[in-house]
């Protein structure tokens, strides 16, 4: 899209934390926005400079969990439409392109693209990692994000269109720090599902992993990605499996305190 295309009436909301190595190109994808916001939860790195440099509003906010953080960031926006991204995101040109005309048509108020992921070196076409569909784009009278600490969601009740473009996602992560990284999700999630009173059993360790393997690597084509593709599917499919795991310790735990 070229530089001197009109502004959007829109405000990208990026969450930010030590991302002074990845969020430069995200903050020069968002350029076509009015405003891009970035909401810091305490960097410690030159993230806050980057972002000043960029042309970006800052706003300082202590962590509030995934879902809590983004909402807040949506309601600083300057405008109703937002487009939430994270830091290592960045938007195409065809996606930019479809966004422009999505908010000139007003014919819906939520809108979901596809997220193409990279792994191991490799744009996943097939899988877990592509189209991986996310709902980002919204007007905040219409959606929200959920409260969850992670695997947080936006919920709305309207119909929500479909925008052509890839919303690219390269988190330039080491397999170590991707591992850890899963980790700590899974245990986000299973105390969330605790808290809610979710309760599993080792019948569900074991099919929730395997449905997993069966849906992204066999039915939704994972294995025509190669190794990065069964790489990315085996990661998913053993997350699942410690989040039960984790699930099942809770209630273990639990039982002790009550005897």
């Amino acid at each position: 899209m070229a530089e001197h295309a009109q502004k959007l009436p829109l405000s990208v909301v990026i969450i930010a934390l030590n991302a002074a190595k990845q969020i430069e190109p995200c903050l020069a994808s968002a350029r076509f926005a009015d405003e891009v916001l970035v909401v810091d939860s305490g960097s410690a790195d030159e993230t806050r400079a980057i972002a000043d440099v960029a042309g970006a509003r800052v706003v300082e906010k202590e962590w509030l969990g995934f879902g809590r953080q983004k909402q807040f960031a949506v309601q600083q926006a300057k405008h109703d439409w937002v487009l939430c991204l994270d830091v290592d995101e960045r938007v195409t040109p065809e996606l930019e392109a479809n966004i422009r005309t999505a908010l000139a048509r007003d014919d819906h108020f939520a809108w979901r693209m596809p997220r193409r992921n990279r792994f191991l070196g490799r744009w996943l076409q097939h899988g877990e990692g592509y189209p991986d569909w996310s709902l980002r784009l919204f007007h905040r009278a219409h959606a929200s994000w959920s409260n969850d600490d992670v695997h947080e969601t936006v919920m709305t009740t309207v119909d929500v269109g479909t925008l052509k473009g890839d919303l690219l996602h390269d988190s330039a992560e080491d397999v170590t720090t991707y591992l850890a990284k899963q980790n700590r999700y899974s245990s986000l999630h299973a105390e969330a599902l605790y808290s809610q009173g979710v309760r599993a059993g080792y019948g569900r360790l074991l099919l929730s992993p395997l449905a997993r393997f069966i849906k992204f690597y066999f039915l939704r084509l994972g294995f025509l990605d190669g190794g990065p593709g069964f790489a990315h599917v085996a990661i998913g499919c053993f997350a699942a499996f410690s989040k039960y795991a984790k699930l099942i310790e809770l209630s273990v735990g639990e039982k002790k305190v009550s005897t």
